[in-house]
């Protein structure tokens, strides 16, 4: 694989476009450590099976430039043919630069190495500047956050629109004719629409009188039809997730107000409502994203759970993996008084400082610097969520969010360490390490 690292730029051509040394990805270009990156993809591959991949090396770079940038998957290649630096980040020669790649093909690429794949790449990018002694463990200062999903704001009839709309995809797909009466449910639609949404639990109720009896004949059309495996398994998961909202609905309809696990997608079924208490909206709607950041605001770790779990339960977890990835213990710990148990103190009993939302949980020459790292992480976390990428996730399902957080992580590390270079804020031992001085 090591060939894939072979396509060079001619002096003459860095020299005409490349005018300025400076540039933050001519910097990251010489920065990343794309080898190691590449050694941890490659098992991802056989080589004795199927048409010969893109370069990892250019795939590599997309992903991280596009998340470094904002950038959407056509967008990146597209800005590859005209931006220069980002043609020379990603390794891209002049020849054949027209048609150098599809934009499906990156999202091929995340499918294929997955979560796990992702995860390699963030670990080598950070493992460089922990290493380097860029990212420092001296503090712990740990927090949740809300990772919305890409949906709609959901309401329980759409929900069971949405369901036809599966089944007849099912239906399509298999080449079977519907076995309810379309332009009924249509004809339904139009008038719960007209009449402005209101008695939702009517309209439900004359919803699901359709849907229960479209739900019977789909479960015996899927043990009748001969479906490859793949499609077997995926008529299979379509199937609990409707018996899921079949359910759901009868317990809306019964009055019920709280429903674990509720759906509120049908295409992103891990969805789930969260409340907060913050600022508006007080309810989203995706997975619960536990972060943890060290006191200059590089991003240490990032967690994605289904649903809104205790953050009492997930402290002790955090700082077990704030310190495998620091490979130290820190001096400090800062949260809010949502961690504040007995049961956290003592998983944090080793730890010189340890603030859980109280001035008097630390000395008093330790408050003031507490106070202020935890004010500081309100900062980072709406940075995260406003400029880089961390407000919502526009990939499918659990692991797209663990994917999404993954990218996202690795771009604001990388966007940190520009910055803090810009401002002259990294110690010169640091840059001799990574070779900038």
């Amino acid at each position: 694989m090591k060939k894939l690292l072979k396509i060079f730029f001619p002096p003459d051509w860095i020299k005409t476009h490349i005018t300025s040394s400076t540039h933050e990805l001519a910097i990251l270009r010489d920065l990343i450590p794309w080898q190691k990156i590449i050694d941890g993809l490659c098992p991802f591959y056989n080589a004795a099976k199927g048409a010969c991949g893109k370069s990892l090396r250019l795939m590599i770079a997309l992903l991280i430039v596009m998340k470094y940038r904002s950038l959407s998957d056509r967008v990146i290649v597209q800005q590859v043919k005209e931006n220069r630096y980002i043609q020379y980040f990603c390794n891209v020669p002049d020849n054949g630069l027209e048609t150098f790649l599809h934009p499906s093909s990156i999202s091929v690429f995340r499918k294929r190495i997955g979560s796990e794949g992702i995860e390699i790449l963030e670990n080598e990018v950070f493992e460089m500047l922990r290493r380097a002694g860029v990212i420092k463990g001296d503090n712990a200062l740990i927090d949740s956050s809300v990772l919305a999903s890409d949906i709609i704001y959901p309401n329980d009839v759409l929900l069971v629109y949405r369901a036809f709309k599966k089944m007849g995809q099912f239906a399509k797909l298999h080449k079977i004719p519907i076995w309810w009466q379309e332009d009924q449910i249509k004809q339904l639609w139009r008038e719960f629409n007209l009449a402005n949404k209101i008695n939702r639990l009517e309209w439900l109720t004359k919803f699901n009188l359709l849907f229960i009896p479209a739900l019977k004949i789909f479960k015996k059309k899927i043990n009748i039809l001969q479906m490859t495996p793949k499609r077997e398994a995926k008529a299979e998961i379509l199937l609990d997730l409707l018996k899921m909202l079949e359910k759901q609905t009868l317990e809306k309809i019964d009055g019920k107000t709280h429903i674990e696990n509720r759906i509120v997608s049908l295409d992103e079924p891990e969805a789930r409502p969260i409340k907060k208490g913050k600022e508006h909206p007080k309810c989203e709607f995706g997975t619960t994203m536990q972060l943890s950041f060290n006191r200059e605001g590089f991003m240490i770790t990032i967690e994605n759970f289904i649903g809104n779990p205790n953050d009492k339960t997930l402290f002790p977890a955090t700082l077990a993996l704030f310190k495998k990835r620091m490979k130290e213990e820190p001096k400090t710990v800062a949260t809010d008084l949502g961690y504040r148990s007995r049961d956290n103190f003592k998983a944090a009993k080793n730890i010189d400082n340890v603030f859980l939302g109280r001035s008097s949980d630390v000395a008093e020459e330790k408050r003031e610097f507490c106070c202020k790292a935890r004010s500081a992480t309100e900062g980072f976390i709406a940075v995260a969520k406003n400029l880089r990428g961390f407000r919502r996730s526009l990939y499918k399902g659990f692991e797209g969010d663990r994917i999404w957080s993954k990218l996202c992580q690795t771009a604001y590390n990388l966007k940190k360490f520009i910055l803090l270079l810009q401002e002259e804020d990294i110690e010169e031992g640091s840059l001799i390490k990574l070779g900038l001085a």
